[in-house]
């Protein structure tokens, strides 16, 4: 999340005359993040986050908004939006698609424990289980069809070792029918960063799931993959089998994985590695300007990539 559009006070305060939560106390830039530009907005009467979409289209976000608004009526701690005085959840600020959710309370825990993968395992099952009943469609921005247009930009940049990795890589991905597996709404994107813990110590506990951006329709076993793909590494990328066993138990108790899911759970990893690999490579060497940004070193996930090539991570 970083600021590419520029909003004074003056111009949100008026913007927020559209809502019922009150004047503006405060606003603030977050600098986290790469892909839209997000601000923290405390009013009179609560405390929000505001977005402002540098990319997608008014006709994709729905798809998001009504993902957020269903899980959170399903009793999941994901940011509600808010409508305005029309009743519309989407509204337009300096030009750009905006925004205003509920802020959630927390803050992320970057050196995880068994703890908290295991409620990070539980919490995803639970969202995909909730999403069974959600009807939105929209097929993962992310997906295979984006690595194949995408790879070819990213191309020029790249040595002859990191070219044959990415050929070799979409060529193994191209062979793969995941189209076949159960399918739903996924977050797309859980990071670290994209949960928030309450508390301190062993009694920490999910207060929030964030930044549900990335999501869209694809494999539920995806979503898991990126999830452990980010919870459960070492130092050198490797999976840690504590904390992966802890995340992967949580998850099939609350949704077992079919035979299907559970065979192709390998190649499911190498996936969600190919995906992060290929976005940080765009960013990092073809980025937009911005005010406050934040790009990630793509070296890690080419390294976790190479990993899930060389040695499977097996399943409970």
């Amino acid at each position: 999340m970083s600021v590419y559009t520029k909003v004074s006070s003056g111009q949100l305060s008026a913007w927020l005359k559209q809502y019922s939560v009150g004047s503006l106390i405060e606003m603030q830039g977050i600098a986290a993040g790469i892909e839209n530009t997000h601000y923290f907005v405390t009013t009179t009467q609560g405390r929000y986050v505001l977005t402002l979409f540098e990319r997608m289209t008014a006709g994709e976000l729905p798809f998001y908004l009504n993902l957020m608004a269903h899980l959170a009526r399903h009793g999941l701690p994901c940011p509600a939006p808010i409508a305005n005085c029309n009743n519309t959840l989407l509204g337009t600020l300096e030009g750009k698609p905006a925004t205003l959710v509920t802020r959630l309370s927390g803050a992320p825990v970057l050196e995880p424990g068994e703890q908290h993968c295991s409620q990070v395992g539980a919490m995803l099952a639970a969202m995909h289980l909730a999403g069974r009943t959600y009807d939105g469609t929209l097929e993962n921005p992310r997906g295979p069809k984006w690595r194949r247009d995408t790879a070819p930009e990213v191309v020029p940049f790249l040595d002859a070792h990191r070219r044959g990795l990415l050929a070799s890589e979409l060529e193994f991905q191209s062979r793969q029918r995941f189209d076949l597996l159960p399918r739903g709404a996924v977050h797309g994107d859980l990071f670290r960063d994209n949960v928030l813990f309450e508390g301190e110590g062993p009694g920490q506990r999910i207060g929030g799931v964030i930044d549900f951006y990335f999501g869209g329709v694809d494999a539920l076993v995806f979503d898991l993959a990126v999830t452990l793909n980010d919870w459960c590494l070492d130092a050198l990328g490797s999976v840690d089998p504590g904390r992966a066993g802890a995340l992967l138990i949580a998850y099939m108790n609350t949704r077992p994985l079919s035979a299907a899911e559970r065979d192709a759970w390998p190649a499911m990893l190498r996936a969600a590695a190919l995906r992060f690999w290929l976005s940080r490579l765009y960013d990092f060497y073809l980025p937009r300007a911005g005010e406050l940004t934040h790009a990630h070193d793509p070296e890690h996930f080419r390294q976790v990539l190479e990993m899930r090539r060389s040695i499977a991570s097996p399943l409970p």
